[in-house]
C-alpha cells in the first residue's frame, strides 16, 4: 500500500492552528508520495454544554505562547470572546467542525488540509463560532461548494456517525493531543512523526527517514 499521513487535529486546538503553515506545505511537499488523511479528534465533547468563559482565562494566558513559536496570529474578533466572556454567545463544541470536514472529504478529499488550515483561521483569526451553521458558508463559496446540499448533509446523522467514528479512531491510534502526525505503511504498522507543535524541517527529516527505511526493505 502508499503510505498515508495522518493528522490527527481538533478544530479548538489551537496548537493545531499554529500548526496549519506546517501541515499545508507537508502536504504540498509529498503530494507525489503519499495521501494525507485528516481526523477530527473530538477534543470538545462535553456532556452538556460549557460557555467559553469556562477556558478564557487559560487561552489568554496560553495563546501568545503559540504565536511566538509558530508565527500565526490570533485575531481580535477572535480574542474578544475571550476578553469579554461575560458578553460572549459561544459554547465551543468540536462536533459540528468535525462533521463538516467528514463532508468535505467526501467532496473534495485532495484538499482537506487547506480546508481545515481555512477552518480554523475562520475560528482564530475572523472569530467566527463554528458551532453555528453559518460559519461554513464563505468557505463553501471558496470552494465552489453547493450550500443546500452542504446544509443538508451538516444535519445528517450519517455524517455525525462518520464524525464520531474519527473520534474513536484517534483513541484506538492512541492520539491523547493535537496535533499528532503519524505514516501509516502498512494495515497494522504506523510511525509517529510528531506529538505537538513541530517545525517543517524536523518533520521533513522524520519523513524522509521512515521513506528511506521502506525503500531499504523494499529492495534488499
Amino acid at each position: 500500500m502508499q503510505p498515508t499521513l495522518i493528522y490527527c487535529y481538533d478544530a479548538y486546538c489551537g496548537w493545531c492552528y499554529g500548526f496549519s503553515p506546517v501541515i499545508k506545505k507537508i502536504a504540498e511537499t509529498y503530494q507525489s508520495r503519499f495521501h494525507t488523511e485528516v481526523l477530527s479528534g473530538g477534543m470538545v465533547l462535553p456532556e452538556h454544554p460549557v460557555h467559553i468563559s469556562a477556558t478564557a482565562d487559560y487561552i489568554l494566558g496560553a495563546y501568545k505562547q503559540v504565536e511566538e513559536l509558530t508565527g500565526v496570529e490570533f485575531g481580535a474578533d477572535y480574542l474578544w470572546h475571550l476578553q469579554h466572556p461575560d458578553q460572549s454567545d459561544w459554547y465551543p463544541s468540536s462536533e459540528k467542525p468535525a462533521i463538516a470536514l467528514c463532508i468535505f472529504k467526501d467532496l473534495l478529499p485532495s484538499r482537506q488540509v487547506e480546508f481545515v488550515a481555512d477552518l480554523q483561521y475562520s475560528l482564530y483569526y475572523e472569530g467566527r463560532d463554528l458551532t453555528d451553521d453559518e460559519a461554513y458558508r464563505h468557505l463553501l463559496e471558496k470552494y465552489e461548494l453547493d450550500p443546500e446540499a452542504f446544509y443538508e448533509r451538516l444535519k445528517s446523522e450519517v455524517y455525525k456517525a462518520q464524525a464520531y467514528y474519527e473520534f474513536q479512531l484517534c483513541k484506538q491510534l492512541q492520539v491523547t493531543g493535537f496535533p499528532q502526525v503519524l505514516l501509516q505503511v502498512s494495515e497494522s504498522k504506523f510511525h509517529l512523526l510528531a506529538r505537538g507543535y513541530t517545525p517543517y524541517d524536523t518533520l521533513t527529516k522524520r519523513i524522509e527517514l521512515v521513506l528511506a527505511e521502506l525503500e531499504n526493505h523494499l529492495y534488499n
